[in-house]
């Protein structure tokens, strides 16, 4: 975890989890660029389905029939979030320590919760090879970023956090903005009125995701 001592106390100020859950429940989500905090509601706003629109591709599902891989959850969140947060080169991403600190905090509130991807048989050694992290507020949840260091491992999570999402009455899985490998799944854009609508309606249902 970063030390909070390195980080802006502004911007650490206006992450506290009061805030943060407030924004989600509005549409609104956070990131860093440059020591920037800035507030987005995409318009359209992309959705992960959780109904028989979601579709996994057939080689990943052989991937995942012949076991090469074991998911977990929550077993090392700010992992994940480190994980996320690397980009080849080294390039700073969006994922600022501030970033990594608030959301650490809401996953200590078991707001925030993170899928990990292992090797089969090797669960727990060393880092994972893929994963994903987001927010889970009732009926909603807030997909925030994926990585994967071996092929088709953050795939896996992602299939792994539907099937989780589905057996556990989840409404909403909000991906932000839709792109070529989401649309493979399923993923589609919704406006932000019709996303607003989708959005109170999950904030009323009692799920829980742990």
């Amino acid at each position: 975890m970063p030390d909070p001592s390195e980080c802006n106390p502004e911007i650490l100020n206006h992450l506290t989890p009061r805030n943060l859950i407030l924004a989600y429940a509005q549409g609104l989500f956070p990131m860093v660029e440059e020591e920037e905090l800035t507030w987005f509601s995409p318009d359209p706003r992309g959705l992960m389905p959780l109904d028989d629109r979601f579709h996994v591709p057939r080689r990943l599902g052989q991937t995942i029939r012949g076991g090469r891989f074991a998911c977990t959850v929550d077993r090392c969140f700010d992992e994940v979030m480190r994980l996320c947060a690397e980009r080849i080169g080294g390039e700073p991403t969006w994922i600022s320590p501030e970033i990594r600190i608030a959301y650490g905090r809401l996953h200590e509130l078991g707001l925030a919760h993170s899928v990990e991807t292992w090797p089969a048989g090797s669960v727990g050694r060393g880092s994972p090879v893929g994963g994903l992290y987001g927010v889970a507020v009732a009926g909603a949840l807030f997909a925030e970023s994926m990585f994967h260091t071996a092929t088709d491992a953050g795939k896996v999570a992602l299939v792994y956090l539907v099937e989780r999402l589905r057996a556990r009455g989840f409404a909403l899985c909000d991906v932000q903005w839709t792109s070529d490998h989401l649309r493979r799944f399923g993923a589609f854009d919704v406006s932000r009125a019709e996303y607003r609508s989708l959005l109170a309606r999950a904030l009323v249902l009692d799920c829980r995701f742990d």
